[in-house]
């Protein structure tokens, strides 16, 4: 079924999102403030980068040790998860600033991790935050035949097993993105012609890509391999650890929100009709965590606040956790589900519970 061909009901619950819209307005107006970043993203976005690029410079110059070779690569780790995470996230979504251009250049920081910032917001913008936990539809839950992340795939026989097993296949992810998924998504991107979303034509796009991922490995693992000290099979460890503890935190951060037993999985019928509101849906198939956490708040860009994130994903994450009281009184009010975890811990507790669940239940 087309993309264009699914629709979501609008019969019920439509006054829900009317309202909420209204009242997160009206907290902007009276707070005089807007919905994009402020000196808090600023520092945010200074720390990050700085986090990623100075362990670098000092891998090239200074450091001579294999181990502090590899906790510059640990910190290049989270510095590249807190860009991502912080940074490139809400700028691909138009929320980091007014200006386009400077989205477009935060945005474009995907590039520094070896990914592509156009094939990134096909995925998550067009294709996750429209169709959230849509089998078939939404790409996030999609992530091949090795894992079920949905009751509507085929179950395989391994699957009663990747409660145990996806943890490891997380730290594959932006490996992935910096070999074959992004050029994969390009061409599938264009059959079904989602790639007519982006400005650019397509031969541009795959020309950017090519050439992106030519300067990152040119970048951040030539350069390493000629002037750091550091044996070479050491700085090629040192790469693979960084995207693999990367593609860990993105995993937990991101599958944690909708891979839960909250989630009802909406599916078309034959017409391609969902029977339920958009934004019903979206509080349904997400689930927040650690509200009270201040430093996990900052550090994963909101995302801890992913219900907040996906009813409001053009506005700055700095933002979340004032208008989170707004969004869960007035579902309650409309009687509708809030989820959220209390902690990180019991976040991915659950995640585990629906993996270990998904890979023993028959397919819907």
């Amino acid at each position: 079924m087309q993309y264009s061909n699914i629709k979501f009901d609008r019969s019920g619950n439509a006054d829900f999102y009317k309202t909420l819209q209204k009242r997160v307005r009206k907290y902007f107006k009276d707070n005089n403030t807007t919905r994009y970043g402020n000196g808090a993203m600023i520092f945010k976005s200074i720390f990050m980068i700085a986090l990623y690029f100075v362990p670098f410079i000092l891998l090239l110059t200074v450091v001579e040790s294999v181990w502090l070779s590899l906790i510059m690569w640990l910190l290049m780790a989270l510095g590249m998860s807190g860009i991502g995470l912080s940074i490139m996230h809400d700028a691909n979504h138009g929320a980091y600033s007014k200006s386009k251009f400077v989205n477009s250049f935060m945005g474009g920081l995907l590039s520094v991790a070896g990914g592509s910032d156009a094939m990134w917001r096909i995925q998550h913008n067009v294709l996750h935050h429209t169709y959230t936990n849509v089998t078939g539809m939404d790409e996030d839950i999609d992530p091949g035949s090795v894992l079920r992340f949905s009751p509507h795939e085929e179950r395989k026989p391994f699957h009663k097993y990747q409660h145990f097993y996806a943890w490891f296949l997380y730290g594959m992810m932006t490996l992935l993105w910096i070999t074959v998924k992004d050029f994969k998504q390009a061409i599938r991107y264009k059959k079904l012609g989602l790639t007519k979303t982006e400005s650019a034509s397509f031969s541009r796009m795959l020309t950017v890509i090519i050439i992106s991922k030519i300067l990152y490995y040119g970048v951040f693992l030539v350069l390493p391999l000629i002037f750091s000290p550091i044996a070479w099979y050491f700085t090629i460890l040192g790469f693979l650890m960084m995207h693999f503890i990367t593609g860990v935190i993105l995993g937990l951060i991101f599958q944690s929100a909708h891979v839960v037993p909250s989630s009802n999985y909406p599916m078309p019928d034959e017409t391609g009709n969902i029977k339920a509101d958009w934004a019903v849906s979206q509080l349904i198939n997400t689930c927040n965590f650690a509200p009270d956490s201040k430093f996990l708040s900052w550090y994963v860009g909101g995302l801890n606040f992913q219900v907040e994130h996906h009813l409001f994903p053009n506005i700055c994450h700095v933002h979340y956790k004032k208008i989170s009281k707004i969004v869960r009184e007035t579902a309650e009010e409309f009687n509708l589900p809030y989820n959220s975890e209390k902690t990180f811990g019991s976040a991915i507790k659950s995640h585990a519970m629906m993996l270990k669940k998904l890979g023993r239940q028959d397919q819907v």
